[in-house]
């Protein structure tokens, strides 16, 4: 941590979101080229191949330096941030991970297919992933203050907001006007199309075992987030 607003680990981390982003929305603009190559199965570890190493090294350094540049704000002293803290970042993973994912696609154990969704989670945002990421973003932006932090905040969040025009557009390529259907009765703003009348939640669609592993993995973070600040420490970037 330094008092200057910018610092060489700024620049390194503007590189690092903007291959990640060129490598992870580049690679599924590609996949039905690909798939048609290679099929899906292979496309799919091709894509996983790449796409997480490059997330590692990102999550990785953004541990390692989350505190650098100068910090704007200090608010960990306040007794309710920590708990606002978690209780965002535990809804984040709601998000991010969304019980509309199909874990044997995802695993290339069956073939991945691209779906349309329009049930559980989808119902209040068409793009959970993106909303995620923003909360998430907000939950750690406000618990770390760095201008390092507020960079790579910045960066997620552009890149995810550029993926809602590109899922779209892949979607729109796919289902034609089957998507234009379900995109009006659907909305990237969270509830927005509830509010309006245009979508209904349906509760009984949250009860699905992959809500249970979130929730698992959410208690798992919660213990084992000392112990990754650790062993990401001691890597030397």
């Amino acid at each position: 941590m330094s008092d200057s607003w910018f610092t060489v680990s700024h620049g390194t981390m503007l590189l690092l979101l903007l291959g990640f982003a060129i490598a992870h929305s580049g690679l599924a603009g590609l996949r039905n080229w690909g798939e048609r190559k290679i099929g899906a199965r292979l496309y799919r570890v091709v894509f996983a191949l790449v796409s997480i190493p490059l997330a590692t090294v990102l999550i990785v350094y953004f541990f390692n330096h989350r505190y650098d540049g100068a910090i704007l704000w200090q608010v960990q002293d306040i007794p309710a941030v920590k708990t606002i803290v978690w209780s965002l970042s535990a809804i984040s993973f709601f998000f991010l991970y969304p019980a509309t994912f199909n874990l044997l696609e995802i695993a290339a154990i069956q073939k991945p297919e691209i779906h349309l969704y329009e049930t559980g989670i989808v119902r209040i945002t068409r793009h959970p992933q993106m909303v995620g990421q923003v909360i998430w973003c907000i939950a750690h932006t406000l618990w770390i203050g760095s201008t390092f932090t507020i960079l790579t905040s910045s960066g997620l969040i552009a890149h995810h907001v550029f993926a809602v025009w590109h899922g779209d557009r892949r979607w729109q390529q796919r289902y034609g006007d089957a998507f234009l259907k379900a995109k009006e009765r659907t909305s990237v703003i969270p509830f927005h199309a509830i509010i309006e009348g245009r979508q209904a939640l349906q509760w009984q669609e949250f009860l699905r075992p992959a809500y249970l592993g979130v929730t698992a993995f959410i208690a798992l973070l919660w213990w084992g987030h000392p112990w990754l600040m650790t062993i990401t420490a001691r890597v030397p970037w």
